[in-house]
C-alpha cells in the first residue's frame, strides 16, 4: 500500500509537470499568433516581411526613426488614413524601436494599436538600419558616421531610409504628420512645397528609379549634417533642376518634369507652413480640401508648442480626423487608450 501510495503521487506529480510544460507552450504559441496578427504580421521566417508586402510596387510607406514604441496620434490617423483611401494598397509603418527577435529569439512582448487593427492593409515591420541602406550608396556613409555627433541626425537618417525604401520598393511614401483625403493619381511624382521649391515630405516613384538613384548618390557626396533640410527637399530640388527648369505655378496645374510630375503646392500644402497654426483654429467656413490628395499638418513646426487635436473644439484639424481617421478619433474622444 505504501508503494502504490508513494507512486500514485509520483504520477500526480509528473502530471502537474507535464501539464504545466504543456500549458507553456499553448500560451506562447497563442501569444506569438496573437502578437502577429494584430500587431507585426509578421517577421519570423513563417511570417510576411518587407519583400512578400511590397514586391508589387504599390505599398504606402510611413517611417519611425526614433525608438518610441508609442507613436503620436497623428502618427495613426495618418496611418489609418492611407489605410481607407489605399485599402487595396498595403500600408507599411517602420519602426527603428521594433526588434524582430530578442536574443533568445522570442518575439518580445510588445503593445499594439486597436484603432488599427481592424484595417486588414496595415504592416507595422521593423526598421533594420543596416538591411535598409544595405546595397544603396547610404551603407558606407552609415557605418563611418557617428550620430551622437550628427545635430539633426533623426531627421537626417529618415531622410536616407525613405529614399532607400523608394528605390528598392518603389510606392508613395509619406511624413507621419499628412492626413490622407484622396487618392494620388500619379505613379512617379513630387510635390511642390512651395513655387520652384520640392518637399521630400511624400513622393512615388517606381522602383529602381532613376531620380531616387541620383538623390542617393547626391546625398552622400554634399552630405552636410549641420544644417536641416540639406539632404530633404533642397536635395530633391536640386536633382529635379538638372532635368528640367521648374516655371512658376500660375493656377492649379502640375508640372512635367521629365518622366517626372512635379505637383503644384495645393495638392498636400494647401495651408502653409507658415501659418501652420491654421489646423488647430476654428474657421467660420471649413475648406474643401478639393485641390488635395492629402494635407500636411507641419509637425516640425509644432514640435515646441505640442498643438494637438481636442475632441469637441471644433477645429480643423478634429474635423480632419472625423473625417478621414474616425476610428483613431472615436478611441481619443471616449478617453480610451490608442495603445494597448
Amino acid at each position: 500500500m505504501t508503494i502504490t501510495k508513494h507512486f500514485r503521487i509520483l504520477q500526480f506529480i509528473l502530471l502537474l509537470i507535464c501539464s504545466g510544460f504543456l500549458y507553456k507552450v499553448i500560451y506562447q504559441k497563442s501569444n506569438a499568433f496573437y502578437f502577429s496578427e494584430f500587431f507585426i504580421k509578421g517577421t519570423g521566417p513563417d511570417f510576411f516581411n518587407e519583400n512578400d508586402i511590397l514586391n508589387r510596387g504599390d505599398g504606402i510607406i510611413f517611417l519611425e526613426t526614433t525608438d518610441t514604441l508609442q507613436p503620436k496620434p497623428l502618427v495613426l490617423c495618418a496611418i489609418e488614413s492611407a489605410a481607407r483611401v489605399y485599402h487595396d494598397r498595403p500600408v507599411v509603418f517602420f519602426m527603428k524601436g521594433l526588434k524582430e527577435v530578442d536574443s533568445d529569439g522570442e518575439k518580445r512582448s510588445l503593445k499594439y494599436f486597436p484603432t488599427l487593427k481592424s484595417l486588414d492593409n496595415i504592416y507595422i515591420l521593423p526598421l533594420i538600419l543596416d538591411d535598409t541602406l544595405n546595397s544603396t550608396p547610404f551603407l558606407p556613409w552609415y557605418n563611418k558616421i557617428i550620430p551622437e555627433q550628427e545635430k539633426y541626425w533623426i531627421h537626417n537618417i529618415a531622410d536616407s531610409c525613405r529614399l532607400a525604401l523608394m528605390w528598392k520598393f518603389g510606392g508613395i511614401y509619406m511624413d507621419t504628420d499628412i492626413i490622407s483625403i484622396r487618392p494620388v493619381p500619379y505613379q512617379n511624382f513630387v510635390a511642390a512645397e512651395y513655387p520652384q521649391s520640392s518637399s521630400n515630405g511624400v513622393f512615388g516613384f517606381s522602383p529602381r528609379h532613376n531620380f531616387t538613384w541620383k538623390c542617393m548618390e547626391r546625398f552622400v557626396q554634399d552630405y552636410n549634417g549641420e544644417i536641416w533640410g540639406h539632404q530633404g527637399p533642397y536635395l530633391f530640388t536640386h536633382v529635379l533642376k538638372q532635368s528640367c527648369d521648374l516655371p512658376v505655378f500660375k493656377d492649379l496645374e502640375d508640372i512635367n518634369c521629365g518622366n517626372i510630375s512635379f505637383l503644384n503646392p495645393q495638392r498636400f500644402y494647401p495651408i502653409a507652413y507658415g501659418v501652420w497654426r491654421q489646423y488647430y483654429e476654428v474657421w467660420d467656413k471649413l475648406p474643401t480640401f478639393n485641390d488635395s490628395y492629402a494635407v500636411h499638418l507641419w509637425n516640425y513646426m509644432n514640435h515646441k508648442e505640442h498643438r494637438t487635436m481636442v475632441p469637441g473644439s471644433n477645429t480643423l484639424v478634429e474635423h480632419l480626423y472625423k473625417k478621414h481617421c474616425p476610428s483613431t478619433y472615436g478611441a481619443i474622444q471616449r478617453n480610451e487608450s490608442i495603445y494597448l
